[in-house]
């Protein structure tokens, strides 16, 4: 992305509010309002509420929409019900990875995709490129949509205060019409239409941060409104206005692929450990498939890994890992931190199935060496998640 970063409906409440502003995916956005350990522990031990309006959305309507989605996408979009999401990819012709995304299935014959920040031009033009021939009518309504996450332990409690009315709870949401039975009765990765701080939204309960939580699309115009009573209903939780910071170490906790880092085009989803999403064995076609069969027959060359490390250093994206004691490099970090909830670094990182099998150099419980800085440093190869709700 170049130019002046694009703002989101809520940058002047952000802007009161003393955020710290990043260029993230072409947008400014806020990376933290005051302290982003302080933000990140609210989401695990009570509630936070996140601008997440940099994301994109994309509805395609019509009667072949389920036809055109099991075309565009590399999974079985048409065995979703109706109230229900699913998480997939969309892919190149060689099976590159151009973004990973959440698609809802809203109704019938209507369906809205949400790509990451900067791959949202990139997927809206892949779409409306591939609807070619498919009797579907495919809108990028990003710039016209806010999306505002409410995450953490407490984030149903303050959905039952906000969301005013259930306008419609399909069956296999799981949702009854009282809007206390919406909230908690809307399964993980399900949605229901209602109003909300007096504007029409869509309510989904998804997240990106390994706690219960909740997102809310409204048009712009509402954004403000939403926020605010949001954060109003929360204050007795001690909410908190979390920024991109907290998301981070949120997300890598939770063992969770960030674009960019984990995924890119250079890897298929065979390569990233989520080649079970591609439906080759349910699809006779879709863009991609060729070489995500390939990629499947031939198994996978890597791996990604966890590893945890002792101290307050940090391995970081882009640092080398070493089998302990040597020169042999085994991969490279691709996210790392400082874990808030842990107390210790942890950080992913790619390296060869071979390492990674039992008895490798890099398998689970392993010790490696990581170059913090031009100084190796210990870690351990850990499972992921790091984090797990409930555990």
């Amino acid at each position: 992305m170049t130019g002046t970063p694009r703002r989101t409906a809520l940058h002047p409440v952000h802007e009161a509010l003393g955020a710290r502003f990043t260029d993230f995916g072409g947008w400014d956005m806020p990376l933290k309002y005051a302290n982003e350990l302080d933000e990140h522990r609210a989401v695990r031990e009570r509630v936070g509420v996140f601008d997440l309006s940099h994301m994109g959305e994309v509805r395609v309507t019509g009667p072949e929409a389920a036809a055109f989605l099991d075309h565009a996408l590399i999974s079985r979009l048409s065995a979703v019900k109706v109230g229900k999401a699913k998480y997939s990819m969309i892919c190149t012709e060689d099976g590159g990875i151009i973004d990973d995304l959440i698609t809802y299935h809203l109704a019938e014959n209507e369906f809205l995709v949400i790509p990451n920040a900067g791959n949202a031009p990139t997927v809206a033009a892949a779409l409306a490129e591939r609807a070619a021939g498919f009797d579907v009518t495919v809108a990028d309504e990003s710039a016209d949509t806010a999306l505002i996450a409410v995450q953490g332990p407490d984030a149903a409690a303050v959905m039952r205060e906000i969301v005013a009315e259930v306008t419609d709870a399909p069956e296999a949401s799981g949702a009854g019409r009282t809007v206390d039975a919406a909230v908690e009765g809307l399964g993980y990765y399900a949605a229901f239409r209602g109003r909300v701080a007096g504007h029409d939204a869509v309510v989904a309960r998804t997240g990106y941060t390994g706690e219960d939580g909740f997102e809310i699309f409204v048009a712009n115009p509402g954004a403000a409104d939403v926020w605010e009573t949001a954060l109003a209903a929360g204050e007795r939780f001690d909410v908190l206005p979390c920024g991109l910071a907290s998301r981070d170490t949120l997300r890598l906790e939770a063992g969770m692929p960030l674009y960019g880092h984990e995924l890119s085009l250079d890897l298929t989803p065979v390569d990233a450990g989520l080649g079970v999403l591609a439906a080759t064995s349910s699809k006779e076609e879709f863009v991609g498939r060729d070489a995500i069969v390939a990629a499947k027959e031939q198994g996978t060359r890597q791996r990604l890994i966890g590893l945890t490390g002792e101290g307050r250093r940090a391995a970081r994206e882009g640092y080398d890992v070493y089998v302990a004691g040597t020169d042999e490099k085994l991969g490279t970090v691709t996210s790392g931190a400082l874990s808030p909830t842990l107390g210790h670094p942890v950080a992913m990182a790619y390296v060869s199935s071979e390492a990674a099998a039992e008895g490798g150099a890099a398998a689970e419980g392993t010790g490696v060496e990581v170059d913090v800085r031009g100084r190796r440093l210990p870690f351990t190869v850990t499972a992921l998640p790091f984090y797990s709700r409930g555990r």
